[in-house]
């Protein structure tokens, strides 16, 4: 399958919602010899990103958004470590460690900013879903990461990013902290003491580079 027809066939699929068959085009595009980051980002995110908005204007549904989202969940089970491979033999701006806070579930978008930090050449180190403050704190004494991303869906737990820069404020504990989620905003990162706060997972990327001091910052 030519590599048009295998963008077309990646967005469909999430746009769609067809969760079993996103992991066998993620499969047939590597084998094609296309990059896992264009496989991402010309091909399964915009997709995402369309449903997400149309969600937002009332011509989706709930179950529509949901299965959008575990297609590219089960895409990106396959091009993430491609991406991560094909990068390991190559300098790193920095360690990230990323994670959902305490009392959230939501995983995509933290998984797909994860997926573009590795692509842009980051070690990543992803903690997943309903990460309390002290895990925060334990993992970062014990990786010593240049930046902690911290992500929230939902208002209801978008104080806890709050609750992780004062605790680690107060073990003592001096790292860079970024912030992002539907609800988040740049006055809030502010009020919090966010090093900074990304709108998606491009401007994470380049957030990332900036507060690091990596290449394009």
């Amino acid at each position: 399958m030519e590599r048009d027809k295998l963008l077309e066939e990646m967005y469909r699929v999430v746009y769609d919602g067809e969760v079993d068959r996103a992991a066998l085009v993620a499969e047939q595009a590597l084998a094609s010899g296309l990059d896992p980051l264009d496989c991402l980002k010309l091909g399964f995110m915009p997709a995402l990103e369309r449903v997400g908005e149309e969600f937002g204007r009332g011509e989706k549904f709930l179950p529509e958004l949901v299965a959008a989202g575990e297609a590219m969940q089960r895409a990106l089970a396959v091009t993430g470590p491609q991406l991560a491979a094909a990068r390991r033999d190559l300098p790193t701006p920095g360690r990230v460690l990323l994670g959902t806070v305490e009392g959230d579930i939501h995983e995509i978008g933290k998984r797909i900013v994860g997926s573009l930090l590795m692509a842009a050449g980051f070690e990543v180190v992803d903690l997943g879903v309903d990460v309390p403050a002290r895990t925060f704190l334990e993992r970062t004494r014990e990786l010593q990461p240049s930046l902690v991303g911290l992500s929230a869906l939902l208002t209801t737990t978008m104080v806890r990013q709050r609750e992780v820069i004062e605790v680690l404020r107060q073990a003592g504990v001096r790292v860079q902290v970024m912030v992002g989620g539907a609800p988040v905003t740049p006055s809030w990162a502010e009020e919090i003491g966010a090093d900074g706060y990304a709108e998606d997972a491009s401007s994470a990327v380049a957030l990332a580079r900036r507060l690091t001091g990596g290449p394009g910052s």
